[in-house]
């Protein structure tokens, strides 16, 4: 109990010296915040460095909206994003005193409920956020739709089949919104670009999607349940949820199946329910993708991770370098376009992040303009099943 107690507050201390928490990339940074220079810098890999000025919201406020478990640093970029989008952070609730006071720190206009069922009787707040511990993040949606509100939760949303047929069911009872924010492609500015660029037909008619998604460990930064792979749902339902949902996006793909896929802990058996490689091979009725997610990215990176994302078209193809164009441009959000007509790049650091200001106005108009219900579960089901039915890579001697 003392070494788990000691991993928390380890990485709350490491959370709050580097952001309180702010999101993982730089295209996941509302303005006002800036990531991470040098690796060695990062006291932790999912976190980034605020710049002092505070967020300025895009608009006036037009819905109320609170936070329960905060677990994961990406809580701060879900708030900048529901934030930018016209909503008004109004309390948060979290059992961890530690994780409270550092939430409090940054929004010190929110109040301290004294327990979560505070926040759920609450008439006034029409959404809750969420980046509680992923085992406890679907039950948590649960409680929150039944109470007539919406809900936006840090990826994974879901970690088994089984939660997923409970939440499917009561979504469909309560007609309440279960949004995941598969961040990657909704909070970073080259993959919104390169949605733009392929609805305008730049590169034809979407063939496949290969999606990469290398991460840096820096264990001590980690809490015990980072390793425990019954907590997070394993290598592929975490952070491979990502490429899922842009498999399904970028295909346009509404039906799908998973081919093949492997997972393995193949260099930490110090933490021997953990996994540090996985991938997956896909089908859909819109094309074909692939996907590989590690905890490999060396010390010598200037990032997090070499996230990158290729889309192929019968015209040409696409290329994101979402972090980091190594031994090239500074910063992140590098979008790279090759068709019959040209190569060209393009800088996409102005470009508008919608998620937040759609999800608002789903909220307040019964729709689906930031994601659709049937998107958002289908890419939780393929990860999930890709999980589940993954071949074991043996350990390399």
């Amino acid at each position: 109990m003392k070494e788990s107690d000691d991993n928390r507050r380890q990485f709350i201390r490491n959370s709050v010296s580097t952001a309180a928490g702010i999101m993982l990339l730089p295209g996941l940074a509302a303005p006002g915040w800036a990531a991470p220079g040098r690796a060695e810098n990062a006291s932790a890999s999912a976190l980034a460095r605020p710049v002092r000025e505070p967020l300025t919201p895009d608009m006036p406020p037009r819905i109320k909206f609170s936070v329960i478990g905060m677990n994961h640093g990406h809580i701060y970029g879900q708030v900048e994003a529901v934030t930018r989008g016209g909503g008004e952070l109004v309390s948060f609730y979290a059992k961890e005193e530690d994780l409270a006071a550092a939430f409090a720190k940054r929004y010190p206009q929110a109040k301290q409920a004294k327990s979560e069922a505070e926040i759920l009787d609450d008439k006034s707040i029409q959404l809750i956020l969420s980046s509680g511990i992923p085992d406890e993040r679907a039950p948590l949606g649960i409680r929150v739709m039944k109470s007539g509100k919406d809900y936006m939760v840090d990826k994974p949303g879901i970690t088994t089949l089984e939660q997923l047929a409970q939440v499917r069911k009561v979504q469909k009872d309560t007609k309440r919104i279960y949004s995941i924010m598969y961040s990657e492609r909704l909070e970073n500015r080259a993959t919104i670009k390169a949605g733009e660029l392929i609805k305008e037909g730049v590169i034809g008619k979407v063939v496949q999607t290969i999606g990469l998604g290398p991460h840096r460990m820096t264990p001590k930064s980690r809490p015990e349940w980072f390793f425990d792979k019954k907590r997070f749902g394993g290598i592929i339902c975490d952070i491979a949820s990502h490429q899922f949902d842009q498999f399904l996006f970028f295909t346009g793909s509404t039906k799908a199946e998973v081919v093949a896929s492997q997972v393995g802990n193949v260099n930490h058996p110090q933490y021997p329910k953990f996994e540090d490689f996985g991938d997956a091979m896909l089908r859909g009725n819109g094309g074909t993708g692939y996907i590989r997610v590690d905890w490999f990215t060396p010390d010598g990176l200037k990032s997090w991770g070499d996230g990158r994302l290729t889309v192929l078209g019968t015209e040409g193809y696409i290329e994101i370098r979402k972090n980091i164009d190594i031994a090239g441009r500074e910063g992140g959000n590098h979008l790279f376009v090759v068709n019959n007509k040209e190569t060209q790049y393009i800088d996409c650091s102005k470009v508008e992040l919608p998620y937040g200001r759609q999800l608002v106005d789903d909220v307040l108009n019964r729709t689906e303009t930031a994601m659709s219900q049937e998107h958002c579960f289908l890419a939780t089901e393929l990860a999930l099943k890709a999980q589940k039915n993954a071949q074991n890579v043996a350990a390399l001697s």
